[in-house]
């Protein structure tokens, strides 16, 4: 049976559903760097975001019922926090480089609809002209793209950077 949406609460392991989410968002924004950079830069952002999916999903399998699983629950959750705020700042990294040619990171077929190939799929008669090669948005759209991702990003960050003290808070709280 479904709960009724005024009635549901916030789960306690919710932290690691936003996890989950921050790890796919990393991705999808990390797949927006050009090659150039992404070589440098995207695996080590993306182990970060991987690591705190691990940490917070350790942290919830163990259930804090003697001081060794707390302090060992609490390392975990420690790490996700460390790994949590080092993901911040390379994501920060990551929109700078990406601030310097924001119409490079949104270059894909779903950008070539609604222009002149209305259909994107090179049979409009822009799309016969220029079948294979992918064309641009405009520089506005593709900042107000990037500010969307990157905000997106940073609330989900601040939230799991919340859930995660509230476990800690609420571990402290246990006897």
């Amino acid at each position: 049976m479904s709960v009724l949406k005024e009635k549901r609460t916030q789960s306690a392991a919710e932290y690691v559903n936003v996890a989950n989410q921050i790890y796919v968002e990393t991705v999808s924004f990390l797949t927006r760097l050009s090659a150039r950079y992404s070589r440098l830069v995207a695996e080590p952002v993306a182990k970060l975001a991987g690591e705190v999916i691990d940490n917070a999903e350790k942290a919830n399998k163990i259930f804090p019922s003697d001081q060794q699983r707390k302090d060992l629950r609490k390392a975990h959750l420690l790490e996700a926090l460390a790994s949590l705020s080092a993901l911040d700042v390379r994501l920060a990294h990551c929109y700078e480089v990406m601030y310097q040619n924001p119409q490079g990171c949104f270059r894909d077929s779903e950008d070539c609809k609604n222009m002149d190939d209305p259909e994107g799929d090179g049979t409009g008669a822009e799309g016969q002209k220029r079948k294979g090669r992918k064309k641009t948005i405009t520089p506005q759209q593709a900042m107000d793209r990037l500010d969307n991702m990157s905000q997106s990003l940073g609330e989900l960050i601040d939230q799991e950077e919340t859930l995660l003290r509230n476990v800690m808070e609420s571990d402290k709280k246990r006897k």
